[in-house]
């Protein structure tokens, strides 16, 4: 409230005194100082203490503010009217109102220190530890239940922000904030925590907030309960231990495998995303437990789930159904392909001997997988067709081996043929049952053979001829393609050898090449496969798809370099199905490009066809590149490709893949009219 700059403009009677009523102490004494000052214009007023009013009144005038205080104005030698008389009476209620302002201050004070030693004494009696803080959690007040608590007494941490009793895994500044707005708008809250004491040691306790609210009804500060809460904790997790662990291998039991399954299937759902449920059984552990008795076979069961722990993921779910019973959940999983993979990883972690008390001991699993959601929505039904599938697996599987099977029969199949065709794979490749057949490239020019393509063939003995598309996939997915390519450069090398030691004149022979076989390693890999069978690296040419090339294109640059630097010619085959850049294709160091047959098909009666076969000719030959047709099979194709300026044509047209024996008297024979 502003300060009455003028006394004479206000009516005394009324509104200066209701003015002012509503003034605090300091405010109220400068408004006193004020009128003291300016009230008076031709007279002297002051305060007396301690004098006789009779002897100082005499010709001037007084006002009484208590017993031994008063106002004394002077100057007026005795003309004083009614106004100064009205004016002095103000002065001297409003110092008399100021005095008992004053008193009614220091008696609550008094009232207030006597009221917090009452609070200390009360706050000290509570054994709970009471933790008073500002909003901003520095601590204001820190009872005996506290010190008994913590170990610190009040000295030590008054002043200090409570977050230096936090667990050092609790400090989460963000989620602080976020419980806090939530505390100072719902009111009180209660929750377990984990505290730090003097000596260091951490322990559960049990708190509950309360807002302290100012006298404008605003939260002010916050009061803290904590009680010690780590016996019942402990309790707790012993409870819980028994209830949802397996007691022997301490992996989480089937109550707790279906929460948590039932969990990951939500956060499935959630993503559009497959999982997968595995069920394995042990086979044979029941003869060892029965022979060498339940210590033996609990020490086994131990064992064996440690090993399953470790052929998985940090985010895959293991359990103990029970007995020799185990069960798996894979969240998120792509393919099929990748619960199969995880399946034959469990299987081969059992493979190894177990030594238990003093025995060696061997024991494989039957393992039925399930797939989320198409065999179930839930893990009580994916369990029990994953059981079934386990089943299924038992019948179709070698018990000293172990193996699986999908619930879905199709599934199954499928599966089953890939593990076929790995394990032969490996087979063929030590039994020496794949072989190289060769297809002669000619000139178009010359009608003459100029160079052929490896391609490789498989002399199953069960299945008989098997051709590349039936097995070239499998080995791709499974890894075994950079054996198999191996295996292939190494043939043609030793073919080149054989023509060689044969006066057969040097022609160039093509091999394909996989494109995870296109690293780094690839150019000593040549160059050892050349040294070995001591051939020229004239002899080969290496065929490479688009796609390949579009894989870490400098990279790829740098490996074809260094390919070229031995002597090594490069085709790009397939061209026009990939989709290469033609800016990197100029930087390619390669020879030649092939046509691919699906463009060939279509010539001449596709309009299309023959115009990208065309559009291909020209851009090779403006870029000095040969060009390649691969799939020849009519004289119409040939009539065409003659006058596009195609350089070399291949197909069934003129030869169909031959042994290598053939191939010399190939050599001089021409292939067309």
């Amino acid at each position: 409230m502003p300060i009455v700059s003028d006394l004479r403009d206000v009516d005394l009677g009324v509104s200066l005194s209701e003015a002012i009523f509503g003034l605090q102490e300091e405010a109220l004494d400068q408004q006193i100082n004020y009128l003291i000052r300016n009230a008076f214009d031709d007279a002297h007023l002051s305060f007396e203490r301690n004098c006789s009013q009779q002897e100082v009144c005499q010709n001037n005038l007084c006002c009484q503010v208590s017993a031994d205080t008063f106002y004394l104005l002077t100057g007026k030698e005795g003309r004083y009217t009614e106004s100064d008389l009205q004016k002095l009476n103000y002065i001297a209620g409003m110092t008399a109102r100021l005095f008992a302002l004053r008193t009614k201050l220091e008696q609550q004070h008094a009232l207030s220190v006597r009221e917090h030693m009452l609070q200390t004494q009360i706050l000290d009696q509570i054994h709970e530890s009471v933790i008073i803080m500002d909003l901003a959690g520095f601590i204001l007040s820190w009872n005996r239940g506290a010190e008994k608590m913590f170990g610190y007494a009040a000295h030590e941490v008054l002043g200090k922000n409570i977050l230096f009793l936090y667990d050092d895994e609790e400090i989460d500044q963000s989620q602080d904030m976020d419980i806090l707005n939530a505390f100072l708008t719902n009111g009180a809250q209660e929750m377990e925590v984990r505290r730090r004491k003097k000596s260091g040691e951490v322990f559960w306790a049990s708190l509950t907030l309360s807002i302290i609210t100012g006298v404008d009804g605003q939260p002010a500060g916050i009061v803290g309960y904590l009680s010690d809460i780590t016996h019942r904790k402990e309790a707790e997790k012993k409870i819980n231990q028994l209830a949802y662990f397996d007691g022997l291998t301490n992996l989480p039991n089937r109550s707790l495998f279906k929460q948590l399954a039932d969990q990951t299937l939500q956060i499935a759902q959630r993503k559009q995303v497959n999982a997968a449920l595995l069920f394995i059984d042990l086979n044979r552990f029941k003869p060892i437990n029965d022979m060498l008795g339940h210590r033996v076979g609990d020490a086994l069961l131990n064992v064996v789930a440690q090993r399953l722990v470790l052929a998985l993921r940090d985010q895959d779910i293991i359990a103990r159904l029970g007995s020799d019973e185990f069960a798996i959940a894979l969240p998120e999983i792509t393919t099929h392909s990748d619960a199969s993979a995880v399946a034959q990883k469990i299987i081969e972690s059992l493979q190894e001997a177990f030594y238990v008390g003093g025995h060696e001991l061997r024991i494989s699993a039957s393992i039925g997988v399930s797939i989320f959601p198409n065999d179930g929505r839930d893990a009580e039904a994916l369990l029990q067709c994953a059981d079934i599938a386990m089943y299924q697996a038992k019948k179709i599987g070698d018990s000293q081996i172990g193996g699986f099977a999908f619930y879905d029969q199709d599934i199954n199949v499928h599966i089953a043929e890939k593990l076929f065709f790995e394990s032969a794979i490996r087979k063929a490749l030590l039994a020496e049952e794949f072989f190289l057949q060769y297809q002669p490239k000619i000139d178009i020019r010359t009608k003459r053979l100029v160079s052929v393509e490896a391609l490789l063939r498989w002399n199953h003995p069960e299945r008989g001829l098997i051709p590349p598309a039936g097995f070239i996939g499998v080995a791709e997915e499974s890894g075994l393609i950079q054996q198999v390519d191996s295996w292939v450069l190494d043939a043609a090398c030793k073919q080149a050898k054989q023509w060689q030691w044969q006066g057969v004149p040097m022609f160039k022979v093509a091999i394909n090449l996989s494109a995870k076989d296109f690293t780094e390693a690839l150019p000593a890999k040549i160059d050892a496969a050349l040294k070995k069978h001591q051939i020229s690296a004239q002899w080969l040419e290496l065929e490479i798809t688009e796609s390949m090339l579009m894989q870490n294109v400098e990279n790829v640059i740098s490996i074809m370099k260094q390919v070229v630097g031995l002597g090594v010619s490069l085709a790009l085959d397939d061209f026009g199905t990939g989709y290469s850049s033609l800016s990197y294709l100029k930087r390619f160091p390669i020879s030649s490009l092939k046509i691919d047959r699906s463009f060939v098909q279509g010539i001449p009666d596709d309009s299309n066809d023959c115009a990208i076969a065309r559009a291909i000719i020209m851009m090779a030959h403006q870029l000095k590149l040969k060009v390649v047709a691969e799939g020849v099979e009519t004289q119409e194709q040939l009539d065409f490709l003659q006058n596009a300026g195609c350089n070399e044509i291949q197909g069934y047209l003129f030869s169909r893949p031959v042994e290598a024996t053939e191939i010399p008297n190939l050599l001089n024979k021409p292939f067309f009219a």
